[in-house]
């Protein structure tokens, strides 16, 4: 038992020490490889092909409509949080609890460290790992990093990731060239990508884009170094 005990200490020495200094790797360098994307890889291995439409941008390449179209329909609390928004957590159980279609409450960070370090599970294991590094990138990162990087790995459409790739291939545009139509359109389809997709809009991803749009000109000015609190944490 002894040694048992030691082997459990060590192993969570190592696990610890390697978490935290891939964490601190991943602040400096571009995140190429996320494990959706070798799984999304495998699955369409005998289908679509392997190709990954991919292109990695700098934050400061990125328009701030498509930053600002992230945060109105994803976490317009985004620049006050530690990582968790606790008031909007209570609104989706509340709304939940009433029976009502089920209601996420995840933040950008948590959806940046889902996409980074896990696998898309539905397990109470991945939320727990998923926690641990949202307080990591939140601690490690800071707010403009995890935004980066946050909009250079989501699933924008089948076989592309990140705002680069999406502007190109469906607008034909850099990221630094997208208005608050494009980066609206890009948003609406987030939650589902692989079936809201951007190269043939349905009518609910236009409704959803303009209402996007509308939330969007109700956010404060995005300032990453003197963050001004949303008037309303209601999210769509």
């Amino acid at each position: 038992m002894k040694y048992l005990g030691r082997l459990v200490v060590y192993l969570a020495v190592f696990l610890l020490t390697f978490s935290v200094g891939y964490t601190v790797l991943l602040r400096f360098l571009p995140v190429t490889v996320t494990p959706l994307k070798v799984l999304r890889w495998f699955e369409n291995l005998p289908g679509e092909g392997v190709t990954v439409d991919s292109q990695w941008e700098r934050l400061r390449g990125i328009n701030m409509s498509m930053v600002r179209a992230v945060m109105a329909s994803e976490d317009n609390n985004f620049l006050v949080h530690r990582g968790f928004d606790w008031e909007a957590i209570d609104k989706a159980l509340e709304h939940n609890r009433a029976g009502k279609r089920v209601r996420g409450a995840s933040t950008i960070t948590q959806q940046t460290a889902k996409n980074v370090f896990c696998l898309p599970s539905r397990t109470w294991f991945r939320k727990g790992i998923e926690a641990y590094y949202t307080v990591l990138i939140e601690t490690l990162w800071g707010k403009r990093r995890i935004m980066e990087v946050y909009l250079n790995v989501i699933e924008t459409g089948p076989n592309v990731y990140g705002v680069g790739a999406a502007a190109r291939k469906y607008f034909d545009k850099t990221a630094g060239e997208l208005n608050a139509y494009d980066a609206s359109m890009i948003a609406a389809v987030l939650p589902n990508p692989l079936r809201m997709r951007l190269a043939a809009p349905s009518s609910y991803v236009v409704r959803r884009s303009a209402t996007i749009r509308r939330l969007m000109r109700a956010l404060p000015p995005v300032d990453f170094d003197n963050p001004v609190p949303p008037t309303s944490s209601k999210r769509k």
